[in-house]
């Protein structure tokens, strides 16, 4: 056990990591979230209406966050394996990785990176809404709610479906406290995180990629993932 009795959760295989503390009482924190989301915040108007008057309280609770010795990890279980939030608690290089990985694989994969060198997306939007609405237990929640915000700086979608606003709005009234989810949720699609939104094809052999400058999914850049790891996180990852 570690302090206020979180557990450590198995290693994510191929994933160098610190202490892996399960913390699912965080997500019943509102400021929780405003830190989490801090990153998909793209304006001043953003900004303010995620934090309000709570910027100071907000900044104190994720540096409590980010100062543990070990790293905070919360998982969301989906079609064939999990994903796991990793909060990367590291001096110099922090920041919070998303990662793919079923039983079966010998690795996870690594879909995005929220930090200085931010790197996705690696969900589109059905993927992220698949994700938390499966109602798979084994994770840290079944709340879709808390899924949806616990994923959304990994997703960049530039094809979003007519109800994304309120779906996201309602996530945010149920979590958080800020006084106007709804402009809140409109201003967070529009900048849609570290990366920015990207086209979502699907390819003949049933691949699922983008077109984003720093995804690991989109399969002209040179670190992009191999064919058949494309095709595994498809077939995960599938609504």
């Amino acid at each position: 056990m570690t302090r206020s009795g979180a557990t450590h959760p198995d290693r994510i295989p191929g994933y160098d990591s610190g202490i892996l503390a399960h913390l699912p009482e965080l997500l019943n924190e509102p400021l929780f979230w405003l830190g989490h989301l801090y990153s998909c915040v793209q304006s001043e108007e953003a900004e303010e209406l995620l934090f309000g008057a709570d910027y100071d309280a907000a900044e104190d609770f994720h540096r409590h966050v980010s100062g543990r010795a070990d790293w905070p990890t919360f998982t969301v279980p989906v079609t064939a394996g999990r994903l796991h939030i990793v909060y990367r608690n590291l001096d110099e290089d922090a920041g919070t990785d998303y990662l793919l990985h079923h039983p079966d694989w010998d690795r996870a994969e690594l879909l995005a990176r929220d930090d200085g060198h931010a790197m996705g997306p690696g969900l589109s939007w059905p993927e992220l809404t698949a994700a938390a609405d499966n109602g798979l237990t084994g994770g840290s929640t079944t709340d879709p709610h808390s899924r949806l915000l616990l994923l959304l700086p990994a997703f960049g979608d530039a094809a979003l479906p007519a109800g994304a606003n309120g779906r996201l709005a309602a996530a945010l009234r149920a979590r958080t406290a800020v006084e106007d989810a709804e402009q809140l949720a409109a201003a967070l699609l529009e900048g849609q995180g570290p990366c920015g939104p990207a086209y979502w094809t699907t390819n003949r052999d049933g691949r699922r990629t983008n077109d984003g400058s720093y995804s690991f999914r989109n399969p002209t850049n040179g670190f992009a993932l191999s064919a058949d790891r494309l095709a595994r996180v498809t077939t995960a990852l599938a609504p």
